[in-house]
């Protein structure tokens, strides 16, 4: 009987639309026009098809979310739409949850279908789609969902994961067809006063990158003309890599730019004679991008405990002072907190650099990595799940297959930073010191402190913690967890089943 009423409103709906059959193309971190297989697929559905963004209302809450990364979002759609104006459609991009939307324009067009790329997201987003399984299912709307990296749901372990990945970069790249049946502007703004709009503007912050296929594009040109000579060389330096490095990773991150567009790319270049250290080893990260996506895939408990269950016994107390002057700056440790400030003002970090605030905070403060997730999730505009939480557990020595690294911020300042530069730049309150003080001016004496003018206590703050000391009770914590049987046994589960027999 239930069945019947809904085909009765399903086929009234139809009968007195205005429009004809729709398919939806839902777009989510996926905002891009090339090489989307959602939106191509949708077209060759012989329906009129709708991009639509939803900016969830539950999401913008959620902890490791930001108002950055909602404007990268914008700045992308605004790019996309851009591109839209020749084939006379836009994105219709609104507000609210998800069902919700489509609750509503359910009541405005037959929805044949919904079409969109699968998602390797927090619980949240795992939560939402099994909620929208559901309601599609009510509805007897199909949902098709096609890969977008080169992630495989469903894999028991990696044994053939390098042969699936490799098949699917070599896949050819979509095209949109230049006859594309979308549904037109008219129709689009007719609808639109049915939903609250995704307001696209944007205030311009010239210290963090801005979001779009275009821009994309732009940083993958320049890294190929001539920026990617010092990338091995210059990975490790927090100012020099930012220039070296190919700064692509919020635009993979969100879509605006595929994986395989970046590696067929990168083969295209190694093709005309560029196949030098730096290539190669820019080509190895995009893999191992897509191998930690797929090991947050398969493990997607990683987001509140640690993979490897024998350290869930470590206890630690959190610090609420530390914690503050860690996300402030204000350690008194010199490259912790230029790291830190440069993170919170710019949106990136290189990953050494990443890797050392990191460990700062879990291993020299002694704080649960648990503690500093959202945080820095909310400031890295590249923030990626299946990257974030695999990389903050490894730092922090909980994986019990990982060489356990205890970064020394000094040692690492004078090796990366050796004059001073990019801490200065973050730091001004050192800018009166010379290079030999930058990185430990705790050690001033008394007639250094009446030259350069600066008082350690009063321009800048003392250490707020012993990082010798700090660094030994935490490496002898961790190596005595890590004999623990349960560490060993979980060990040989995680290496059994993420990189058992795995060819890299």
């Amino acid at each position: 009987m239930k069945l019947k009423k809904e085909q009765i409103q399903l086929s009234l709906i139809r009968m007195h639309s205005k429009y004809p059959p729709i398919s939806i193309v839902w777009l989510k971190r996926d905002l891009r026009l090339d090489d989307h297989e959602a939106i191509c697929s949708a077209l060759n559905s012989n329906n009129k098809v709708l991009l639509l963004y939803v900016a969830e209302n539950t999401m913008k809450k959620h902890s490791h979310f930001s108002e950055r990364h909602l404007n990268f979002i914008r700045e992308s759609l605004k790019d996309m739409n851009n591109k839209l104006i020749e084939k006379n459609t836009k994105i219709l991009a609104v507000e609210g949850e998800l069902i919700s939307v489509f609750e509503e324009l359910r009541k405005i067009f037959f929805i044949k279908g919904v079409y969109s790329h699968f998602e390797t997201g927090i619980k949240l987003t795992f939560e939402r789609d099994l909620d929208f399984k559901k309601w599609m299912t009510s509805e007897q709307i199909t949902w098709h969902e096609y890969r977008q990296q080169g992630v495989f749901r469903g894999l028991k372990n990696r044994d053939n994961w390098s042969e699936l990945w490799e098949k699917f970069m070599r896949q050819p790249q979509k095209k949109i067809p230049k006859n594309a049946n979308f549904l037109n502007m008219e129709v689009i703004s007719k609808i639109s006063t049915k939903f609250k709009l995704l307001n696209l503007n944007t205030s311009v912050n010239s210290k963090i990158q801005i979001g779009g296929s275009s821009q994309a594009n732009r940083y993958l040109e320049t890294f190929f003309k001539g920026r990617y000579l010092n990338y091995q060389n210059h990975i490790s330096k927090p100012d020099l890599s930012r220039k070296s490095c190919s700064q692509l990773s919020p635009y993979i991150s969100y879509g605006n730019i595929s994986m395989r567009q970046v590696i067929q790319r990168t083969e295209k270049e190694k093709n005309k004679g560029k196949n030098g250290f730096g290539i190669r080893a820019f080509e190895s990260r995009l893999r191992w991008q897509s191998h930690f996506i797929q090991k947050f895939e398969m493990e997607c408990s990683m987001e509140f405990e640690s993979v490897n269950k024998g350290y869930h016994e470590i206890i630690k107390p959190l610090n609420y002072k530390y914690i503050d002057a860690w996300e402030k700056g204000k350690t008194g440790i010199p490259l912790v907190d230029a790291s830190m400030r440069c993170l919170v003002q710019t949106g990136y970090l290189n990953f050494r650099m990443r890797a050392l605030v990191v460990s700062f905070f879990v291993h020299h403060l002694w704080q649960p990595w648990q503690a500093c997730s959202a945080f820095l999730a909310k400031q890295f505009l590249d923030f990626e799940p299946g990257i974030h939480f695999p990389q903050i557990q490894m730092q922090a020595g909980e994986t019990g297959i990982n060489t356990l690294r205890i970064y020394n911020p000094v040692k690492n300042g004078l090796e990366h930073d050796p004059f001073g530069n990019f801490t200065k730049q973050w730091i001004p309150e050192l800018n009166t010191l010379p290079e030999k003080l930058v990185h430990t001016p705790w050690n001033i004496t008394t007639l250094e402190t009446e030259i350069y003018n600066f008082k350690i206590g009063y321009n800048y703050p003392y250490p707020i913690v012993d990082i010798q000391k700090s660094r030994k009770f935490a490496s002898e914590t961790l190596w005595r967890i890590q004999k623990k049987s349960t560490v060993q046994e979980e060990s040989k589960r995680i290496l059994k089943q993420h990189t058992f027999n795995e060819k890299r």
